[in-house]
C-alpha cells in the first residue's frame, strides 16, 4: 500500500506520460478503491498539478486536451452568463447572427427569446435544441459531423453551408487565447470552422472567460487582432488588458 504523498506523486506521473488517466485506471494502478483517486484528483487540481475530467484527469501540458461539453458547462457559469448579456445587447432587430458552438454560447441562445425579427444560424446541437421551438426566430443548422465532444457540427459539409450565408454578427468561443499565439482550439476541424466563420461575418465577436487567457491548444484559428471585438471577464490579467489596449483591439470587460 502506497502512502498517500507518493501516491499523488505517482498520479502525476502516469497522468503526464499518458497525457491523461481515468479513475478506473488509476485505481488499479495505485491499488486504491475509486474514491480514494476522486479525492486524490480533486487535491492534485487544487495544487494545479493536473486537471480533472469527466471519469479521470489530463495533464496540463498537453494540447491536445479538449474538455467534453458536459465538463465545460458549469465552469465558470457566473463569467459565461455576465458574457452572454453583454454579447446580445450587441445583437439588433433584423440582425443575422452565427452562434458557434460551445458552452458560453448556449448562454446567448437562452437570452435571444426577447427578439421577434432575428435570423440564427449554429453549427451547436445544445443552441438548436434551447431554440428549436421559438416561433419569433429563424433558426439554422449548419448540419456536417457532428463531435461528440463538443456538441457541435464541423468539416468540410459545414464550411460549405456556412459559405452559403453573410451574417451581421458571428459569436466565437475558443479554447486557447494568448498573446502570441492568438486563438487556439485542439481539433483541426473545430479552428477550420471558426476561420469560415469569421470569413463570412461582418463582425466577429470572441467570447472568452478569464480561464482560457494564456492556454494554448494545437490549432490555430486567428490572431486576436482579427477579430472585431472580444468580450471578457473582470477576472482577466491587467498585463492582459494592457495589450489589448495597446494594439487598439476593441473589447468588454463584464
Amino acid at each position: 500500500m502506497l502512502f498517500e504523498e507518493e501516491r499523488k506523486r505517482r498520479i502525476v506521473h502516469y497522468v503526464e506520460k499518458h497525457t491523461r488517466g481515468s479513475v478506473q485506471e488509476l485505481s488499479q494502478e495505485m491499488g486504491v478503491s475509486e474514491s480514494t483517486v476522486r479525492r486524490d484528483l480533486k487535491e492534485l487540481e487544487e495544487g494545479k498539478l493536473l486537471k480533472r475530467t469527466h471519469g479521470g484527469a489530463v495533464s496540463l501540458q498537453s494540447v491536445n486536451f479538449e474538455a467534453v461539453f458536459q465538463d465545460k458547462e458549469d465552469r465558470f457559469l457566473e463569467e459565461k452568463q455576465r458574457i452572454a448579456r453583454k454579447a446580445v445587447e450587441m445583437i439588433q432587430e433584423g440582425d443575422a447572427i452565427l452562434l458557434d458552438g460551445g458552452t458560453t454560447t448556449l448562454h446567448i441562445a437562452r437570452e435571444l427569446r426577447s427578439f421577434s425579427n432575428i435570423k440564427v444560424i449554429t453549427n451547436s446541437i445544445m443552441a438548436l435544441n434551447e431554440l428549436k421551438d421559438c416561433r419569433t426566430i429563424e433558426v439554422s443548422i449548419t448540419g456536417g459531423m457532428l463531435r461528440p465532444d463538443t456538441m457541435a457540427f464541423v468539416g468540410p459539409m459545414t464550411e460549405r453551408s456556412l459559405e452559403m450565408v453573410r451574417v451581421d454578427k458571428a459569436f466565437l468561443g475558443t479554447n486557447g487565447l494568448d498573446l502570441r499565439e492568438g486563438i487556439t482550439t485542439p481539433n483541426m476541424l473545430e479552428a477550420a470552422t471558426k476561420r469560415k466563420m469569421i470569413a463570412v461575418a461582418k463582425q466577429s465577436i470572441l467570447l472568452t472567460d478569464h480561464s482560457k487567457i494564456g492556454q494554448v491548444s494545437f490549432c490555430k484559428v486567428a490572431d486576436l487582432t482579427e477579430m472585431d471585438h472580444c468580450i471578457i471577464d473582470s477576472g482577466a490579467p491587467d498585463g492582459f488588458i494592457r495589450w489589448l489596449t495597446d494594439m487598439e483591439i476593441n473589447f468588454t470587460i463584464v
